[in-house]
């Protein structure tokens, strides 16, 4: 049966949420005694204090992690095991969706559907693919004579840091967690201060799962503190990071100051959704350029807010796709109606309106949008048109309900325009050729290009970028399992 508002109320009401660390298979208090407040975005209420992990935590979990994972309870245990384990995790996440679903939204200001679907449906998939992938992970035999024998083997790299962002926290941990787990790593997650309740209940699952104490540590905290740490750790082997350029500039530095551990970064993004000339300017066209910008509030690093648009199709496409964003539904997360929740904070709020504000200084027309005078953090979907590419709302990642329109005469320059960015995360291309299409996604320098659609692929498909959104490692797909692992030769003379 559908859930209403009501439903959903009725459920948060009931939550308990979990506030300490989760270290060693137990919620603690940090070593500091240390907290920081936690609020719903959307309605600006309280909801508790968390544990604030810093340096001397983070030395607490990784000793244990470590400890574990010498111990082998879970790098040596049969990848089967490790299957079943996986599966049971994935299980679980499906019996719980509606109380993480609710958790996450009042957390975050994502809307409830949102959160059903990223947690009931996407999140357990991941579980159970790689799951799936836990016993077929192959090494190889080097060619060789008939006096030695050169194994090719393929083992955990040991410790994995994974740095999560807000926007999607749950999903974002379940994408660094279950390649990593799979493989057979200690895992240490540090999710996003501003949206960490569901990776703290995440940590229970997985213990009732299987999971052995210890294998997985769940440590809140600032990125100057536990962040910091984590990157700095000498005794951590690989830090996963999703979040902003600048951050993932510092894990770069971090490794080079510590270990040289392994990096691995998925960054910001400036992602254009270029419509050529033949294309056709229908209801599924626009659909798609909707949701581009502004799923999630445009709180998503592959947000097509760059809409390159052919100069003959300008005057259709921008009635049309006002049309449609005066459409969406701002409004309460929880209620199952709503299309655009709250922007994750106050501060980042105004962060986007200063980008609005910004846009409209250089000479971007304003077509609808703007401030929403409401308790929370809202922001209304706003267009502009007349965008160049030397505006700051062109160059700049705003991460937020922003659609810029750039008329463009020719297939040529709007590759051009498409091109001129320190990004290359995502790119969106509209043409009914196939073959302009498959030259224009060449030359697209970008980790993921989305035909006659925006999509970001699926789990089986490499998710990453060029550029200065990220660096050669993947998450997502087979590629994702490559972080986690390293490589060893063992070379046998045969007498």
């Amino acid at each position: 049966m559908t859930k209403t508002k009501t439903d959903y109320e009725q459920i948060a009401q009931q939550l308990k949420p979990r506030f300490q660390a989760f270290i060693d298979g137990k919620y603690c208090d940090t070593i500091s005694g240390e907290t920081f407040s936690c609020h719903n975005p959307a309605t600006e209420e309280f909801i508790g204090d968390i544990a604030h992990c810093d340096a001397a935590d983070v030395d607490k979990a990784v000793a244990v992690a470590r400890k574990r994972f010498e111990q082998g309870v879970w790098s040596q245990r049969p990848p089967e095991e490790r299957k079943e384990v996986l599966l049971k995790l994935a299980d679980l996440v499906r019996k719980h969706t509606d109380e993480l679903a609710v958790l996450e939204s009042l957390d975050t200001g994502k809307t409830i559907t949102d959160c059903l679907h990223e947690i009931g449906t996407e999140a357990p998939a991941f579980f159970q693919w790689y799951a799936e992938l836990a016993d077929k992970a192959f090494g190889k035999i080097a060619p060789t004579g008939p006096d030695a024998l050169g194994l090719i083997v393929k083992e955990p790299v040991g410790i994995a840091g994974a740095i999560v962002p807000w926007n999607f926290p749950f999903l974002m941990a379940v994408w660094k967690i279950a390649p990593s787990l799979a493989v057979g790593c200690s895992v240490i997650v540090k999710p996003a201060e501003q949206s960490p309740l569901t990776a703290l209940r995440l940590a229970e699952l997985a213990q009732q799962a299987g999971v052995p104490d210890g294998v997985l540590n769940i440590l809140p905290g600032m990125g100057e503190t536990a962040g910091q740490a984590i990157g700095r750790h000498n005794d951590i082997d690989v830090v996963s990071f999703t979040g902003s350029t600048e951050v993932g500039r510092m894990f770069m530095r971090y490794s080079g100051d510590s270990n040289l551990k392994g990096i691995g970064l998925e960054l910001g993004g400036k992602s254009p959704f270029l419509v050529l000339e033949d294309a056709t300017i229908n209801d599924d066209l626009i659909e798609h350029a909707a949701m581009s910008a502004f799923w999630n509030g445009g709180q998503n690093c592959s947000a097509n807010m760059r809409q390159i648009i052919a100069a003959p199709l300008v005057e259709e496409y921008t009635a049309r796709i006002c049309e449609r964003v005066q459409k969406f539904t701002l409004g309460d997360p929880l209620d199952p109606n709503t299309e655009i929740g709250s922007m994750i904070t106050p501060e980042h709020k105004q962060n986007v309106m200063n980008y609005i504000h910004k846009g409209n200084q250089e000479g971007a027309k304003m077509l609808m949008g703007g401030d929403l005078e409401r308790t929370g953090s809202y922001i209304k979907p706003t267009v502009f048109t007349d965008v160049t590419n030397n505006m700051t709302i062109a160059q700049e990642e705003i991460f937020g309900p922003v659609l810029g329109i750039m008329p463009v005469q020719s297939t040529a320059e709007a590759l051009q325009v498409a091109r001129d960015t320190d990004y290359g995360l995502h790119a969106t291309l509209f043409t009914q050729d196939i073959n302009r299409a498959i030259k224009t996604a060449r030359a697209l320098p970008c980790g993921t290009v989305s035909i006659n659609g925006f999509s970001e692929g699926d789990i089986k498909t490499p998710f990453g970028g060029y550029k200065l959104s990220g660096s050669l490692s993947r998450d997502n797909g087979t590629e994702a399992i490559e972080q986690y692992l390293q490589t060893k030769t063992i070379w046998i003379n045969v007498q």
